[in-house]
């Protein structure tokens, strides 16, 4: 079945096609018509879920967990500051291995009062052990829900993941979504059954005091998974691939394979970037694009495999890293560590600000004509 669904709607039908038992529920601008419509299909009977009202984004969370820990497939959805303060229960969520789906509408943090586009939001929660998912369109928000429980509950990765959107330009803009039917997704995604949870019948301890003598071995527990999620992200990319036909991995090449100038991109500016690309090479620039969808596991090896055969590359962020630079292009930066390949740090788009055709073919035309940087400013009004 196609529809015609924002971001926002496609991210709650594919909680719905994912089954979830439990939905936590708190509004925040302009992520709320996910748990709105949530709302609705649960209360018409079309999802067997308890949809579960909370005070704040922290309760949000803090239900997911209590629900997961005992077993049921849960998801929620948030913002900016409602990301912000769920901060805390992200990392009991991550460190108590508990496979949670949120849908993260990307928005600039305030103040200034924003609730437009920048993912400084999500990028401030990399490190709380979440794996964190961004997507260039709104087929790829409902798949990449799908794909993201079936990858958390694997018994080797036992992890969160985080789908990030950019607020407006996805979740408030509509697009043909494919649904798929109903049968092949449950044969894709069957139902949540983990072996270890908490039941009255198997008495066991969460979220214990824990000494030295093993928080450090929890700690490598949780690495080594962000490790095996690599690997299964690509297993359940090709069976996702074969049942449904659509492509995802790590990362998206995109006309790279004799490009002279790469450019590093994610979210809604991989869509322009493609064009802008297309545009070039058609006045013969060798030009190509890599989108990175993973910034949690981060996809190093297959990072360095598409870049390596550049001769410079450029990485435009939409947020920063106050004091320093980009958040994409410091990770790319490291994974390129040793290379002698040149590579520039740009931002654009920050605070919702429309990243054009024209401002990807700046970045191109300012690295033919400038030294490397590691903080060049597009479009920005002195």
């Amino acid at each position: 079945m196609k529809k015609v669904l924002t971001g926002n709607f496609a991210a709650a039908y594919g909680a719905t096609a994912a089954k979830v038992d439990v939905v936590s529920a708190y509004p925040i601008t302009p992520q709320t018509t996910i748990v709105e419509i949530l709302s609705e299909i649960v209360a018409d009977g079309l999802l067997d879920a308890d949809f579960i009202k909370v005070e704040s984004e922290h309760s949000a969370m803090a239900a997911c967990i209590g629900a997961q820990a005992v077993g049921a497939r849960t998801f929620t959805a948030t913002s900016a500051q409602g990301l912000a303060l769920m901060h805390e229960m992200l990392h009991w969520a991550a460190r108590g291995r508990l496979p949670i789906v949120m849908a993260n509408v990307n928005r600039a943090m305030a103040p200034g009062w924003s609730i437009w586009a920048d993912v400084t939001d999500s990028v401030a929660q990399r490190d709380t052990g979440w794996m964190q998912v961004y997507c260039e369109n709104n087929q790829e928000v409902f798949d990449t829900i799908l794909m993201s429980y079936k990858v958390g509950e694997y018994e080797d990765v036992l992890l969160p993941t985080l789908v990030n959107l950019d607020a407006f330009f996805l979740s408030h803009t509509s697009q043909v979504v494919d649904l798929y039917d109903e049968k092949t997704i449950d044969a894709f995604l069957p139902e949540y059954n983990p072996k270890i949870k908490l039941d009255v019948k198997d008495p066991r301890s969460f979220g214990a005091l824990t000494s030295p003598e093993h928080y450090y071995e929890f700690s490598y527990k949780m690495q080594i998974a962000q490790e095996n999620a690599r690997s299964r992200i690509k297993e359940v990319s090709a069976e996702f691939e074969k049942r449904f036909g659509r492509k995802y991995d790590l990362i998206e090449a995109y006309r790279c394979e004799d490009a002279e100038t790469v450019l590093v991109d994610y979210g809604t500016i991989a869509g322009t970037a493609k064009d802008a690309v297309d545009r070039m090479r058609d006045r013969g620039e060798r030009v190509g694009a890599l989108k990175i969808r993973y910034l949690r596991p981060f996809p190093v090896k297959e990072v360095c495999r598409i870049l390596n055969s550049a001769r410079q590359v450029g990485v435009i962020d939409r947020a920063i890293s106050f004091g320093h630079e980009g958040p994409f292009f410091t990770e790319v930066k490291a994974a390129m560590y040793g290379s002698q390949i040149p590579i520039w740090g740009f931002l654009a788009g920050l605070g919702g600000r429309d990243v054009s055709i024209a401002d990807i073919e700046s970045v191109v035309t300012h690295m033919k004509q400038n030294e490397p940087s590691n903080i060049i400013w597009i479009g920005v009004k002195k």
